[in-house]
């Protein structure tokens, strides 16, 4: 007997604004009949363009809360429902290739021979940068731009500290908040020019974003912000001077987090 497979779509939903959605994506996002979703995917986009009968089921994580679902129930999902024949949108927060966990479902795929595509869509770094007036590379500031995550700083030898001291590419770290206050005093003991820019994202893209801004000079005196929120996004380099001139948002964050706070839009059902 043949079995009709579905498909499985890995796509990028942007960093939070739902404008900042590609059409392809939203595309399939009317067309899914169901939705896997990210914690940071955008509940606006969801509850706007899925199919009023399209299952959503929410596989966020969020560790520093204990909030988390494993990776292979996420997995198991994909393929359990594919098998099923139906339209599977595996909907990723940012960019669907960028600190994802894309790999282990792209190998479960292929591992069940099930048919996939991956749809890009905006990094938190783009959009972070984009919504705060900084650009990544300018000329005379920054000829380029790393992204990175201080998942395991057991692991960051003392190479890498100065090289990211040194370097005049713009460093821009996901999944760090958490790190942000070991990360710059680390910078600063190896020598970090206290010109340098830091900023501090967020919510990027949100209506609750949050920028600060601070040069490496300032740290002992100002201080850090409080880490509160998920996604946080920092941003390391000359180029985040330049925030003060070209900002373009008024900002009116409150003691909130959108994420959460619209959480419980999402229809809570697989099919």
């Amino acid at each position: 007997m043949n079995i009709k497979k579905g498909k499985v779509i890995l796509a990028g939903a942007g960093p939070g604004d739902p404008d900042l959605v590609t059409l392809k994506t939203l595309r399939y996002l009317q067309q899914a009949d169901v939705i896997l979703t990210d914690r940071l995917v955008s509940p606006e986009l969801i509850s706007e363009h899925a199919r009023k009968d399209a299952h959503i089921v929410y596989v966020g994580k969020q560790c520093s809360k204990g909030i988390h679902t494993p990776q292979t129930d996420i997995n198991d999902l994909m393929v359990e429902l594919a098998l099923k024949g139906h339209l599977v949108l595996r909907l990723k927060g940012g960019d669907v290739s960028l600190f994802s966990n894309v790999l282990d479902e792209l190998q479960v795929l292929k591992k069940h021979k099930i048919p996939y595509e991956m749809v890009p869509g905006v990094s938190a770094a783009f959009g972070a940068a984009a919504y705060t007036g900084i650009p990544l590379t300018a000329r005379g500031h920054s000829r380029g731009v790393r992204f990175l995550t201080l998942y395991d700083l057991s692991t960051v030898k003392y190479a890498q500290w100065l090289d990211w001291a040194e370097t005049d590419d713009t460093l821009v770290f996901y999944m760090s908040g958490q790190k942000l206050e070991e990360l710059t005093q680390k910078l600063i003991r190896i020598g970090i020019d206290p010109e340098k820019g830091i900023a501090i994202v967020q919510q990027a893209t949100t209506p609750f974003q949050k920028t600060t801004i601070r040069n490496f000079y300032d740290l002992n005196k100002k201080g850090l912000p409080k880490f509160e929120y998920v996604p946080t996004l920092i941003i390391i380099g000359n180029v985040v001077n330049l925030h003060k001139q070209y900002s373009w948002i008024q900002e009116t964050a409150g003691n909130e987090s959108y994420f959460d706070n619209h959480k419980n839009t999402f229809q809570y059902a697989a099919g």
